[in-house]
């Protein structure tokens, strides 16, 4: 892919064009000028393919840097700093995360002409997944054991930070409705804010339907939530948002990026996230049957995880079921955002009738129940 012709990861894994106007030399200049001790922006070097936000490496008289643009709509400068403020308590304890830089005003999050900004560092480490969109494998089952690794430091790193959860309401990857007694309930409350979704959804039987499939998954769950815990956590932990030692098969994970979707949530939700974002095939629902299962990858990345992290049993016990559910809330908040954001209906129901009830229908199956059984027994394997 070339900087010439920008294009960014579609909905179904096609390359499309994207939502956001790639950031220009212009506007990079502009931002930077905000930054006296990086000198002039002299080139953007890449353009990001992610979808929600424009983002590129920017040569300036310093060095590179990675320059981040997101409309006002989905963060505020304010909102923005929440994650800053995470990504500070990591560093401290000496996990691998970009420096956010800050400006002349000691802002760490400014806005420039009506869009939120922020510049970081570029962490050591080869950006080997950067095309790969989520949903799609690791490359190799070392890979996947390595994230695992990587992602269990990444939580006991995480543990003391105290900040309430996130004070935004477009994507985010939380788990709210189903940590809760009344998933229905508590649906309505997470509704109250978004009045597009709440339309939307009670035009269609979809939601009712899913959450009808998914009921069983928190019955399993629920009488565990207690001993789970809370914790901020990283959300979006794929392949593409891990930097490595080298391009080989057999390459570490080194560096984490890409923090947009951090939330507080738990350590086992951010890892039933990781393992439904690298180890099943959702990109091929509805085109191809079987859907592809890398549960080889899977259980490395179970184990891996176990490495620095061991299970509790009621962690094990929880992880099949709360696999089911982990995707539920963001794909309603997908849908917000298409709807409330880029207004567009056909997006939204790709989230609710795809991806909601998609993957309910999915979990429900005999081949979902094969992979929330590998699941269940690599766990157990791998509890204290």
């Amino acid at each position: 892919m070339t900087t010439t012709t920008p294009t960014a990861h579609g909905l179904e894994g096609e390359w499309t064009t994207p939502d956001w106007p790639p950031i220009t030399h212009d506007f990079a200049r502009r931002v930077v000028a905000h930054y006296p001790a990086l000198g002039d922006a002299l080139k953007i070097l890449t353009v990001s393919p992610r979808p929600f936000s424009s983002a590129s490496l920017v040569l300036t008289g310093a060095g590179a840097v990675f320059l981040k643009r997101h409309s006002m709509l989905i963060r505020t400068p304010h909102e923005l700093e929440e994650e800053h403020r995470f990504l500070a308590h990591l560093a401290a304890q000496n996990f691998p995360v970009p420096r956010v830089l800050r400006d002349s005003q000691g802002r760490s999050a400014i806005e420039v002409e009506n869009w939120t900004c922020e510049i970081q560092s570029v962490p050591e480490g080869l950006d080997l997944y950067r095309d790969a969109i989520s949903w799609t494998p690791f490359t190799s089952i070392a890979h996947a054991s390595s994230a695992g690794e990587l992602l269990g430091r990444f939580h006991l790193a995480a543990q003391n930070f105290s900040a309430p959860p996130r004070d935004t309401r477009h994507l985010v990857s939380s788990f709210t409705i189903f940590s809760a007694p009344a998933p229905l309930a508590a649906l309505k409350q997470f509704l109250a804010s978004r009045p597009r979704l709440r339309a939307y959804l009670k035009a269609t039987g979809w939601t009712r339907e899913a959450f009808t499939l998914l009921a069983p998954f928190h019955a399993r769950l629920s009488p565990l939530l207690p001993a789970l815990g809370s914790q901020w956590t990283h959300n979006d932990w794929h392949a593409s948002n891990l930097l490595w030692s080298n391009s080989t098969s057999g390459a570490h994970a080194v560096a984490t990026i890409d923090f947009g979707l951090a939330d507080r949530a738990t350590a086992l939700h951010d890892l039933t996230l990781a393992i439904e974002r690298n180890a099943i095939g959702w990109l091929s629902l509805g085109k191809i049957s079987p859907l592809p299962m890398h549960i080889d990858h899977a259980r490395a990345l179970i184990a891996g995880y176990a490495s620095t992290r061991p299970f509790t049993r009621a962690e094990a016990a929880a992880l099949a079921p709360m696999l089911a559910l982990a995707h539920a809330e963001f794909a309603l908040s997908e849908a917000d955002y298409f709807l409330a954001v880029l207004n567009s209906e056909s997006k939204a129901r790709l989230a609710v009738e795809g991806y909601l009830l998609g993957h309910a229908r999915w979990f429900a199956s005999n081949e979902g129940s094969t992979f929330l059984n590998a699941i269940e027994e690599a766990a157990l394997g791998n509890a204290r």
